[in-house]
């Protein structure tokens, strides 16, 4: 999956939206839960004290009595964290009562501390229990109901410990996290299956379209959604019409030439039989005609071929009897052609565009080569698609090679070096004009075994 992708993309927007909307809902939801799970313990703290307060100031005596405890059993259990106590206040008599939990010691007064009162009178606080663990204390302030005037008042204090709260508003929260982590990464992982399946066509069209440029296929086939079925059509039908534009250019290549051959042979025959320097330059400026129109209809043959798609030639197959053709040809000098080509490399082209091609650099290193010829093909890897795929031919001779002045020169068409050797000098030129008819490159450059190297980048598939 590539950074650039569709696939990548709707991937991202998708982690980014589980990734904020995920934490967000689980502080939400452990925001709720901490506080229903508070007001839960809170209102057992509150029924505890107004249940001891009720039991101790209203039992009718003059002073608090000790509250049965049938509320909490924690509250016989020393330093248990549950805890009760009773303290006069404004003038009250006695001593301080406080629950066989709490032992000799005693709670700190929200009242004291100026803690303020809530609606119903209660005043609530972390505080610390008598070893110093965290309470959650709750306190009310109440007189003492003997039916009497001036009733001395009393601080009631519960106190719960805040452990078994905080314990299990924590667990929930690890629960809660471990659930959203695991349904953000489900939503991830189903969000990538959902991704692979709604896209799938477009790699179906993909391998299509590699099928078609390959020359496997004439068109692009198979049963494809509803929304990209009007894209196959189209694209079949730029198939069908880049086809048909290439067959009438081949059409009118051919009738173009039919048309000129005879009047240029009408007017070469004409001017054989014309002496002196008027048919000399007629037949001269005739001749020139001919190599131009025979250059420029060779370009336009080369270029509608270029254009086909679906053009694909293995290059080895092409090599092995250029090879052996060569070899018999010049075999008073006993050349010797290496050949170094994988067997599944392929040449995006026409089969006899890449025969003329290498037929003119192998022949031509066969005719200055001392004994060897080097053929060496690799793919090179120019990109991560396969329609920037190119193959490098390197033909190579251990002959006396050319200067660099002499290799600028020696693709000019028509142009020799040396007359003595045998041919037209329109090898390299039509090799070089093929080379950039599919949009690859000829070089020329010395070699290692001390001759001549001629290099073809040229598209591959």
């Amino acid at each position: 999956m590539r950074v650039n992708s569709l696939a990548f993309r709707l991937l991202l927007t998708s982690a980014i939206w589980t990734l904020l909307v995920l934490p967000i809902a689980g502080v939400l939801i452990y925001s709720l839960y901490r506080n229903d799970v508070q007001a839960t313990f809170d209102n057992q703290l509150r029924k505890l004290v107004l249940a001891i307060r009720i039991d101790s100031l209203y039992a009718g005596s003059n002073q608090p009595i000790v509250p049965p405890n049938r509320y909490e059993p924690l509250f016989e259990v020393t330093h248990s964290g549950w805890y009760w106590q009773i303290k006069p206040l404004e003038g009250g008599e006695g001593r301080t009562l406080v629950s066989a939990s709490l032992a000799t010691a005693t709670l700190a007064s929200p009242k004291q501390l100026n803690y303020p009162a809530d609606k119903s009178g209660a005043r609530w606080m972390n505080g610390q229990g008598p070893l110093g663990e965290p309470v959650r204390i709750v306190e009310v302030i109440d007189k003492l109901q003997t039916g009497e005037e001036g009733a001395p008042s009393y601080s009631i204090i519960v106190a719960g410990p805040l452990e078994w709260f905080e314990d299990g508003v924590a667990k929930f929260r690890n629960r809660l996290t471990i659930f959203l982590a695991l349904a953000g990464l489900g939503l991830v992982i189903a969000t990538l299956l959902q991704i692979r399946f709604g896209l799938a066509p477009l790699r179906k069209i993909e391998q299509g379209l590699a099928r078609v440029r390959s020359g496997k296929a004439v068109k692009l086939e198979g049963t494809f959604p509803a929304e990209i079925e009007s894209l196959q059509i189209e694209l079949n039908a730029l198939i069908e019409s880049n086809q048909s534009i290439i067959d009438r250019a081949r059409t009118q290549v051919g009738n173009l030439a039919h048309a000129l051959k005879t009047p240029l042979a009408v007017i070469t025959n004409e001017t054989r039989d014309t002496s002196g320097a008027v048919g000399d330059k007629i037949s001269e400026q005739a001749e020139l005609m001919r190599s131009q129109i025979s250059h420029y209809l060779d370009r336009a043959r080369i270029a509608a071929r270029v254009d086909v798609i679906g053009r694909v030639t293995k290059v080895y197959d092409v090599m092995e009897p250029l090879v052996r053709a060569l070899e018999r040809i010049h075999m008073d000098k006993a050349v010797s052609i290496h050949i170094d080509c994988p067997e599944d490399l392929s040449f995006q082209g026409e089969k006899q565009d890449l025969e003329e091609m290498l037929g003119n650099l192998l022949d031509n290193a066969c005719k200055w080569a001392s004994r060897n010829v080097y053929l060496k093909v690799v793919l090179l890897s120019v990109g991560d698609q396969r329609s920037m795929r190119q193959i490098c031919i390197s033909v190579e001779d251990d002959g006396p090679g050319l200067t660099k002045e002499e290799r600028e020169k020696i693709c000019q068409r028509g142009l020799r070096l040396d007359e003595s050797k045998p041919g037209s000098g329109l090898g390299l030129s039509i090799v070089s004009d093929l080379a950039q008819s599919y949009r690859g490159r000829f070089e020329l450059d010395s070699s290692a075994h001390g001759g001549l190297l001629a290099k073809l980048i040229l598209p591959s598939i």
